[in-house]
């Protein structure tokens, strides 16, 4: 069978739908839905079936890729597993920090984390820095401590999570057997952040109106793509993650609704979001201010993401309240005496609002895109959509003397 495939055969493979190819001799064209065609070798080790993957295509040629399944035959026949082998070669290769994330990341939380992006960002942004390039074992307590101390006071959640990420990341190098001892594990949330309190921060409705009129009074410094963002926030109570990489295609504008995606969530679930007329208004302005991007919210500077990114609202907000990470000289405090917050509060004070209109409790969960508790979970499948328009309307129209004003 492999000598009756050719490289054109290979193309139309590739054109065609997502599947494995045969090629012969237990090699395997594998065409995934928008990612690079690969090559795989299935074979029988040990008396288990197993696979391997040789290279992507084109970097291997169809003939490279016969090469190094004839190759690898020859160590199955003489009682080497590849997968073994390459596995070896890979925990010899692991000698710095950089390293040991990497093995961690792609063996570890990529598989068991539904977000996986996020340990992955927290490692590049405040451990990379320390002591990516160190050796795992001349790694000290000291670098441990120096870490966590340089964020703790800014951000102390992150500098919890940080020492959580560190201390699972020297696990993982435990487990493998290259070092003996974890340089994070004698330090506690103490050391860190703090023992984290629960937030309950709340916008009234004076802070509100307060809040909007020094963004748009200071708009030039906030910026009206974050000043729409955070009045639609408040007036859906959708997720910050979920708003600042949405893209046009879930949005259908002429029945006044946006489809959030199944895995765009927080709980992983698809929802229909109905969207009241001022929320239209917004969007016919975001739509013409983006350019023509796919994204409601394109990135504004040269980034990695082609969306707004997850701390600008955060940044933004905090710059408001003469706080910015990074800035030796802070700016000035244009808040006054508004207690500081953060774009999750927006949502906390969706709910708070949802009930200061009388919006029913189940209805105002749904807006939020929780899974009811209990039995009623379980058996009321019934989405709202009618009560949660309702909802959002009498928010909306609430709130529209102050943000439109």
């Amino acid at each position: 069978m492999s000598k009756s495939i050719t490289a054109k055969q290979i193309q139309s493979f590739i054109k065609g739908e997502p599947k494995r190819h045969p090629i012969g001799d237990g090699l395997y064209l594998v065409v995934r839905n928008s990612a690079t065609p690969y090559w795989m070798l299935r074979y029988t080790a040990y008396g288990k079936r197993k696979e391997i993957t040789l290279g992507k295509y084109p970097d291997l040629s169809l003939a490279d890729a016969k090469a190094d399944v004839a190759i690898k035959k020859r160590e199955i026949n003489l009682g080497t597993d590849p997968l073994i082998t390459r596995q070896r070669i890979k925990e010899q290769s692991i000698k710095l920090v950089d390293d040991l994330f990497e093995d961690w990341f792609e063996n570890d939380i990529a598989k068991r984390l539904k977000h996986p992006n996020i340990p992955k960002r927290v490692y590049t942004k405040d451990v990379k820095p320390f002591i990516g390039n160190i050796p795992i074992d001349q790694v000290k307590p000291l670098k441990i401590r120096e870490i966590i101390q340089s964020i703790s006071d800014a951000r102390p959640t992150i500098a919890n999570d940080t020492l959580m990420y560190l201390k699972q990341l020297f696990r993982h190098g435990i487990k493998l057997g290259l070092i003996d001892h974890n340089p994070a594990s004698a330090f506690t949330v103490t050391d860190a952040g703090g023992v984290e309190k629960s937030r309950d921060r709340c916008l009234t409705i004076d802070e509100i109106k307060h809040v909007f009129q020094m963004f748009k009074q200071n708009i030039g410094k906030f910026n009206r793509d974050n000043y729409l963002a955070c009045a639609l926030l408040i007036t859906l109570g959708v997720r910050k993650s979920e708003l600042c990489c949405a893209k046009w295609d879930e949005f259908e504008i002429d029945k006044a609704l946006w489809h959030l995606p199944e895995g765009r969530s927080k709980t992983g679930a698809p929802i229909t979001i109905p969207l009241p007329r001022q929320i239209i208004e917004w969007l016919n302005e975001l739509k013409i201010r983006s350019c023509g991007s796919d994204y409601v919210f394109p990135a504004r500077r040269v980034s990695k993401k082609p969306h707004m990114g997850d701390d600008t609202l955060n940044r933004a907000i905090s710059s408001m309240f003469g706080h910015e990470a990074g800035r030796k000289i802070q700016p000035t405090n244009l808040m006054g005496d508004i207690k500081p917050f953060s774009p999750h509060d927006l949502r906390r004070t969706f709910k708070s609002l949802a009930s200061s209109q009388k919006v029913d409790g189940h209805v105002s969960e749904r807006c939020l895109n929780h899974k009811l508790k209990g039995v009623e979970g379980i058996y009321d499948r019934y989405d709202y959509l009618d009560e949660r328009l309702e909802a959002h309307t009498k928010i909306a129209d609430y709130l529209e003397p102050i943000i439109n004003s």
